[in-house]
């Protein structure tokens, strides 16, 4: 059998013999070059079987390329890699035509297990292409579990696979659902989202699925739904752990059939929608407790997305500091600097509130503070009064760190306090250990750089236990750059 052939552009010589070896070894015939200029020669002389290109060349870009490789070799598959790891860089990889993006540094197990699959799947052309609008990024940062957050989402865009998206409160959830919106195929239709908890039970049928005149008292006209009101577009269900058993039965048949009736309605209205999912809870927890339905999770569950804590991708936030200050700048505030010891204090802080609570904090300390640099100081008195108004023990002095039984008595205590003179549900301890498992498992993985064998030494768990977990729990293994 002849060996496959890689094509392989990069101006760094180091990158370039890191290829070169791990490819071979792989048993591929492998071609190198510097430059963009020969990497074209090549393709357009019919050789090679797969493309693996830096973005930034010295003579082209390759996101300029690669519409011309799409034209004259559409099946050729291309690989991507790029050291500016930001959303707009995955997405144009995905709308340009590339098979794979490959943020630097890579997993070299991984590279060679990419190029594998592409070799092996059937070539498709692409004709999307690039969305030049610019580098607002709708999502932010370029830490190693955002990256993988982008992978995800770039190879989505053209699909209409149903997407549930889990994380705590104020990680982003409908700024993803809204990016995959509006960078997908169905960005030309409309984006509607739902919150299944500021809806009163009693509506949430009428509220999705519409309802005629007549249908119940006070139904005095026919109204749409949000069925309706997202055809050909996406429909976003925000806390669909909150969505009643009743309305949860007609979305199974909705999503079973493509169809569904308003309320009072006796005709069948077929629906053309992409139905993202979103909740902080633990579903699982909900439908072992008769609260949620087990065949809706997997109708909703075909591509689960957990997104990180802030407190878990803490480098990502001088990005979101300069990326609310350039909000907030342009809806009027003064512009702000915040110097090295605030934002060292902005990093350190553990965001109960997350994405949503740290703009909250650098709006109102830009709002407030006439200074044109925000130093420690003034960051030192507002993360102070933050963490009093949210009840979470945090020495913004940094002195010693809260123990792991410390802030789980910190959480127990918080959380109790939210159901007053009642109790929780029964079945706390197990909803307990649920939780801490899930970053329990994600820090040994991410310590270890994603090797399964040396986490499931770390933990004390036999490899095969490891990988149930993994499975179950749904952790996504980050795999972190290798030290120099």
């Amino acid at each position: 059998m002849t060996k496959a052939t890689i094509l392989v552009a990069d101006d760094d010589a180091a990158i370039r013999t890191v290829l070169n070896q791990a490819l071979s070894r792989a048993g591929y015939e492998v071609r190198i070059t510097s430059n963009a200029t020969t990497l074209w020669r090549w393709i357009s002389a019919g050789e090679g079987d797969l493309v693996i290109t830096d973005v930034v060349m010295p003579d082209e870009n390759a996101f300029d390329l690669l519409p011309r490789i799409r034209r004259m070799r559409p099946e050729l598959p291309v690989l991507v890699m790029s050291a500016q790891n930001t959303f707009m860089t995955a997405i144009k990889a995905s709308e340009s035509g590339a098979y794979d993006y490959l943020p630097k540094p890579f997993d070299l197990t991984e590279m060679i297990g990419i190029v594998g699959r592409a070799l092996a799947e059937p070539k498709k052309k692409t004709t999307q292409s690039i969305d030049d609008a610019g580098e607002g990024m709708p999502l932010v940062g370029r830490s190693t579990a955002m990256q993988e957050i982008y992978r995800v989402l770039a190879r989505l865009m053209q699909t209409d696979l149903t997407l549930m998206i889990t994380g705590e409160s104020g990680t982003g959830k409908e700024l993803v659902a809204r990016a995959l919106h509006d960078y997908g195929k169905r960005r030309n239709g409309p984006f509607v989202a739902i919150n299944m908890a500021a809806i009163p039970r009693d509506l949430i049928e009428s509220e999705l699925f519409g309802h005629e005149k007549g249908a119940f008292t006070g139904a005095q006209n026919r109204s749409t739904g949000r069925f309706e009101q997202a055809e050909g577009g996406t429909l976003f269900l925000d806390e669909i752990g909150d969505m009643p058993m009743d309305a949860q039965t007609r979305l199974l048949r909705v999503l079973q059939q493509g169809e569904y009736t308003t309320v009072g309605g006796r005709t069948a209205i077929k629906t053309d929608v992409r139905i993202v999912a979103a909740t902080n809870k633990d579903l699982k927890i909900l439908i072992n407790q008769g609260l949620f339905r087990e065949d809706l999770y997997y109708r909703l569950n075909v591509v689960p997305l957990r997104l990180p804590a802030l407190r878990d991708r803490a480098e990502d936030v001088p990005d979101l500091v300069r990326h609310f200050v350039r909000q907030a700048v342009e809806e009027g505030l003064d512009p702000k600097r915040f110097d090295q010891p605030a934002l060292d204090l902005l990093k350190a802080y553990p965001w109960p509130g997350n994405v949503r609570e740290l703009e909250n904090v650098v709006r109102r300390v830009m709002a407030l503070y006439p200074q044109d640099a925000i130093s420690g100081e003034i960051i030192e008195n507002e993360l102070r009064t933050e963490s009093a108004e949210t009840g979470i023990s945090h020495d913004v002095g940094n002195s010693a760190p809260l123990t792991i039984g410390g802030a789980v008595e910190e959480n127990m205590r918080r959380y109790f306090s939210e159901f007053g003179e009642e109790l929780p549900p029964s079945g706390l301890y197990q909803r307990v250990i649920d939780e801490v498992e899930y970053p329990l498992i994600l820090a040994a993985l991410t310590a270890t750089r994603g090797n399964q064998i040396r986490a499931a030494d770390l933990l004390g768990l036999n490899r095969n236990t490891l990988r149930k977990k993994i499975r179950e729990l749904g952790v996504t293994v980050y795999r972190s750059p290798r030290p120099n």
